[in-house]
């Protein structure tokens, strides 16, 4: 089995500033690093390549995405925009959105990044493919950057594989514990892209991400929401993979599936209440794995969102691509014990909001697909 895997240097010259970004209290409090910073990203790329997983991969070089690229979702103002703050002092391109001199460069070498390891799938280049691109990109949203995210680098690759005939069906599995707010508006109204978010509740956007929200038009039932509640832990994070996601898959039929593999539903992350660790990730990647070999000759891709606990998304990465590359490098989770504690078992008011699902989103979807 080939895995492709996506970096660049330059991912890690994304600039957010410090913590205090541009927020009210700004130069009243000591600052401090950002949330959204390269170490959670570089540690897994450093992790990759002192236990010489990273060799083991198939290298896919990343490209700088073009304006057409761009405009297949984001409006022409927004990204003239995003170039303009790039090339002089930054500054918010929307909600928590920050662009750091030469961000702009940055962010269209995320999305080529993503839609490189789409392309080298579609094309039998390698079996499957990760893609550790930054900033991240699942909040864009078409006319404003939105929770550190500026391009939506997910939607944007699905556009421009479609675009190129090299797709027509995607799914798209996000797993950050945020809503993906921003692919799910790139695709709301478009039958051909599933998209299926599991977040925490109320979390991100605070707004977004409810059952309700399933769709328009063509799309209707091609969206579905997973809100889980705070304290979820792997028990509800399986249950929904397997009561909702597999199921929708199947009655879908992609002809591929992406992966929006944010780890901030870990344990430890500082912007959430979530309780997975890094064999939870496994196994959710296993799960799409066996559905993507039934049902699109296991063409997978997975691109990097969020998390931000830097001692612990290098485990959860790892985890994610020796799934995908059907190898083990060695590394071994020092935090494996979490997964065991009584607070991981599936809840009744989770099991709850899961039967909603079933019942509602995905029997809508089950009836559309015939």
């Amino acid at each position: 089995m080939a895995t492709g895997f996506v970096w660049h240097e330059r991912y890690m010259w994304h600039d957010n500033g410090t913590a205090s970004g541009l927020q009210p209290g700004r130069g009243k409090f000591q600052p401090g690093l950002h949330l959204e910073n390269p170490e959670t990203k570089r540690k897994l790329k450093n992790l990759m390549d002192a236990y010489e997983l990273t060799p083991q991969l198939t290298n896919i070089p990343a490209v700088t995405a073009s304006d057409e690229t761009l405009l297949r979702f984001h409006t022409a103002d927004y990204v003239k925009k995003v170039h303009e703050l790039s090339d002089h002092l930054g500054g918010d391109c929307g909600e928590s959105a920050l662009v750091g001199p030469g961000s702009a460069e940055i962010a269209r070498l995320a999305v080529g990044g993503c839609s490189e390891a789409v392309a080298a799938v579609m094309t039998g280049k390698v079996d499957n493919a990760y893609a550790l691109t930054r900033p991240p990109g699942h909040h864009a949203e078409r006319d404003r950057g939105r929770g550190f995210c500026i391009f939506g680098n997910v939607a944007l690759s699905v556009l421009e594989a479609q675009a190129n005939k090299q797709v027509e069906r995607v799914a798209v599995v996000d797993w950050d514990v945020h809503h993906g707010n921003g692919t799910q508006q790139a695709f709301y109204e478009n039958a051909d892209v599933l998209t299926i978010s599991l977040h925490q509740e109320m979390l991100y956007p605070v707004n977004l991400g409810t059952l309700a929200e399933q769709g328009a038009d063509a799309g209707i039932g091609t969206n579905i929401n997973v809100p889980l509640p705070a304290g979820s832990g792997g028990g509800a994070y399986l249950a929904a993979m397997d009561n909702v996601v597999l199921p929708a898959l199947h009655a879908f039929k992609p002809d591929l599936i992406v992966i929006a593999c944010g780890f901030d539903a870990c344990y430890f992350d500082p912007l959430s209440h979530t309780l997975l660790v890094a064999n939870h990730f496994r196994v959710m990647t296993q799960k799409v794995m066996a559905a993507a070999d039934d049902l699109c000759g296991g063409r997978v891709v997975a691109n990097h969102e969020g998390g931000y606990c830097d001692f612990y998304v290098p485990f959860c990465g790892v985890a994610v691509i020796e799934t995908l590359a059907g190898i083990s490098s060695g590394v071994k989770d020092p935090y494996a014990g979490t997964e065991f504690v009584a607070n991981q078992n599936l809840q009744p008011h989770q099991q709850q909001r899961i039967n909603e699902v079933v019942d509602g989103p995905v029997a809508a979807l089950l009836k559309r697909q015939g």
